[in-house]
């Protein structure tokens, strides 16, 4: 059985050929602003705008904690906005559009979420043929611990024969 390839980089430029999904985690709350996605809305702004359109109409569409919503940000390029936390931590106090702040009690990661949502990314990523690239997703500003969320990724991604590739930004 493959392992998830652990590297040094950015997990918004992956090296690899091929199609490509691009996961991170989300909070339902409608909250972007702080941790990973900041280097995501540099780069392309349609996840950005997608996950708050789909956060704004979520009475009639599909967001709830465990949810997938896959942007095509390039022809070969996708990425999974994955609802796995509910709020935001206290401390890493995200403004929502209209300026309120937006928080909530406790660490915000739900690992059952998180399941979820891989679950889903793991059927699209096979019908795609894509490799999968991430950051410790849930383990930011949603608090979780990597000893909880890489047992999930291995079982719902790397089981079914995605490849899965996990960066730890570098120094510089």
């Amino acid at each position: 059985m493959s392992e998830i390839t652990y590297v040094r980089g950015d997990a918004t430029v992956p090296s690899v050929k091929g199609v490509k999904v691009i996961a991170h985690v989300c909070n339902d709350v409608g909250g972007w602003g702080k941790g990973f996605v900041l280097a995501l809305s540099r780069r392309w702004p349609q996840p950005e705008e997608a996950y708050r359109a789909w956060h704004r109409e979520r009475a009639s569409n599909d967001f709830c904690l465990g949810a997938l919503q896959l942007v095509r940000v390039k022809p070969d390029v996708w990425v999974a906005n994955m609802v796995g936390q509910r709020g935001v931590l206290p401390h890493a106090r995200l403004r929502s559009r209209g300026g309120t702040p937006i928080g909530s009690k406790g660490v915000p990661v739900r690992y059952d979420a998180i399941d979820t949502a891989l679950a889903r990314l793991a059927d699209r990523a096979l019908e795609l043929g894509a490799s999968v690239h991430m950051p410790r997703i849930g383990c930011g500003l949603a608090g979780g611990k990597w000893s909880r969320v890489e047992p999930l990724v291995t079982g719902r991604l790397v089981r079914r024969g995605v490849r899965v590739t996990v960066y730890d930004h570098g120094e510089g």
